[in-house]
């Protein structure tokens, strides 16, 4: 069981499954949903997709990765973000947890988050930095899995590791 967070492609890594923030429709969005899609760069996803949606914030299901190194893709749906009393934590850290329990449930033993609800959906980056940082250390104690957050941006990577000290100084 390992947590790490790295600044690369969330379609460079070769793992059991990678995480869509993907919409309740289970559409090909953009950001990293329409990178993940065009990555595995087959139909047969968008029909998988069309069969499972719609989905609520803070569920998850799964489908087979196709073209993409990563085996599977575990599809979560992330809160918009309103004003932080709409119970945006509470769902953020549910989309986390139903992805993780689904790739334990499947014996998946590796994992790969983006930074969920943090792009198109508006969630501050230091409030998602905490709730994904906190929500997969707590996981990994208990379970063996491997879990990364990847990011391309330096200011997230930077707040990620942030979050992350203060975790471990907790």
């Amino acid at each position: 069981m390992s947590f790490q967070i790295e600044k690369k492609n969330i379609l460079d890594y070769q793992v059991d499954a990678i995480v869509n923030a993907a919409n309740k429709d289970l559409r090909r969005g953009g950001g990293v949903c329409g990178q993940i899609f065009a990555g595995a760069a087959d139909n047969r996803l968008e029909e998988e997709c069309k069969k499972l949606a719609p989905i609520n914030a803070g569920e998850s299901v799964i489908t087979k990765g196709y073209n993409l190194k990563a085996k599977n893709i575990i599809h979560t749906v992330g809160p918009i973000y309103f004003d932080g009393n709409q119970g945006e934590k509470k769902t953020l850290e549910k989309a986390y947890k139903s992805a993780l329990n689904l790739a334990v449930e499947n014996n998946f033993k590796s994992l790969v988050f983006p930074l969920l609800s943090s792009g198109i959906y508006g969630y501050p980056l230091d409030e998602a930095a905490e709730v994904a940082v906190f929500t997969i250390r707590d996981f990994v104690k208990e379970h063996d899995i491997d879990v990364t957050i990847s990011v391309l941006n330096d200011n997230i990577l930077k707040i990620l590791k942030e979050k992350n000290k203060e975790w471990i100084e907790k």
